[in-house]
């Protein structure tokens, strides 16, 4: 009897332990088919061309510019060309009313006449007729002293022969005296009749009076408005008799075959600017049109524009001759580095931590964290130096809100 009822409870523990195995089985055979696979996207490393570019807006500007503007309020007394007409340097283009500028220019060459005049007198010691004047006084005392020398001496020998006094002889002496008194009085009036102050007094003059006439002939040319460059005139603003107060636009030409672009990169990007890089241009006027150009000088400083802090750099347009508008607002892409036939992935597939740069590769439905070195990174894709191998595959995103991780199963979708 002891041995069947040992013998049930053996069986029991067999039959309870087999249950149990096959619950602990069935419970890893669940977990391992419902185990929780993250769908992610993939793509093919493969080779290709790549470069490095960013873009900014910029302003379109004539090499060669003549702009004028009212130099004082006035009336336009005719216009001479038309918008868009081409002009000869020298063109006469606008005529202003330019009876005051007569008037003024006529004043100050009056007035540089009149200081020229003073200040040759000054330097030759007086007027023609005061000079000659001087001239007749000095000879007339110098007649007298000759005259009263002669009388001097005969008294001289009259008195060695007793024929004549002293108190005679010593009156021709002091005539003879007064006589060379007169001489020097005369001689130094007339050549130093102006002292330096005179002088200085009269070039100051004579300077204010040359630069009046400067003025004048400047206001004058103004009111006969011609280019001073073989042009295209683009813009024209007034007309016949129109009324233009001082610094209003009165006309502007430009060489439209020469132009550049006035660009304004943001500091981070402005060390990797160089000149000669190649520029691609577009303009929302002309969608679908491309121009092209060149860096030809660099920023150099960072200034604040806009409130934002920019380097400034001038691009020359290389074939924008005739269809690019001046002060068109354009945008202008800078291509800073191209390599061509590189291995290349998704730039979304390229990570970063402490220790560099690394992509996820998808192996047997698992990611392997596996480290790279890069070479151009743009927007949309970046090089692979190392780490890669053509035909890799990588992980670019999951489809749903979860990192990614070393080791974590996936389900991977182009």
């Amino acid at each position: 009897m002891a041995l069947v009822t040992k013998s049930n409870r053996s069986t029991q523990f067999v039959v309870w332990g087999s249950a149990l195995v096959l619950v602990f089985l069935g419970i890893y055979a669940v977990r391992s088919l419902t185990r929780e696979r993250i769908t992610v996207r993939v793509a093919q490393v493969s080779y290709g061309d790549l470069s490095r570019s960013f873009s900014t807006t910029g302003k379109i500007e004539p090499v060669n510019d003549f702009q004028v503007h009212a130099q004082a309020a006035g009336q336009v007394q005719d216009v001479y060309v038309d918008l868009g007409e081409k002009v000869k340097a020298g063109q006469l283009l606008i005529k202003m009313d330019d009876k005051y500028a007569l008037a003024n220019l006529a004043h100050a060459n009056s007035t540089l006449q009149a200081a020229q005049l003073a200040t040759s007198d000054i330097q030759h010691g007086g007027t023609q007729d005061e000079r000659n004047s001087f001239a007749a006084d000095l000879s007339r005392a110098k007649l007298q002293r000759q005259q009263d020398a002669a009388s001097l001496a005969s008294l001289q020998q009259l008195q060695q022969k007793g024929a004549a006094s002293t108190a005679e002889v010593a009156a021709a002496e002091h005539r003879v005296q007064v006589d060379d008194s007169n001489l020097n009085t005369i001689e130094q009036h007339s050549s130093q009749r102006y002292g330096q102050a005179d002088q200085t007094r009269a070039q100051a003059e004579l300077a204010d009076a040359r630069a009046a006439v400067v003025a004048a002939q400047s206001g004058y040319a103004t009111a006969n408005i011609r280019s001073k460059i073989a042009g295209t005139v683009y813009y024209l603003p007034v007309a016949r008799y129109d009324y233009v107060s001082t610094g209003e636009d009165l006309v502007y030409v430009a060489d439209l075959s020469r132009m550049h672009v006035t660009a304004y990169f943001d500091e981070p990007d402005i060390g990797s600017l160089a000149a000669g890089q190649s520029v691609v241009i577009t303009w929302e006027a002309k969608r679908g049109t491309i121009w092209h150009g060149h860096i030809t000088q660099p920023p150099t400083t960072v200034i604040n524009y806009q409130q934002r802090f920019v380097g400034e750099c001038i691009i020359t347009v290389d074939d924008g001759s005739g269809t690019l508008d001046p002060n068109a607002n354009v945008t202008v892409t800078v291509t800073t580095a191209q390599n061509k036939h590189v291995l290349e992935v998704p730039h979304s597939a390229l990570k970063q931590d402490s220790a560099g740069y690394f992509v996820y590769r998808v192996i047997q439905n698992k990611l392997v964290l596996t480290r790279v070195q890069t070479g151009i990174i743009n927007l949309n894709e970046a090089e692979i130096t190392s780490g890669l191998s053509e035909g890799d595959i990588v992980a670019t995103t999951p489809t749903i809100n979860r990192d990614l991780t070393n080791g974590l199963e996936v389900t991977p979708v182009q």
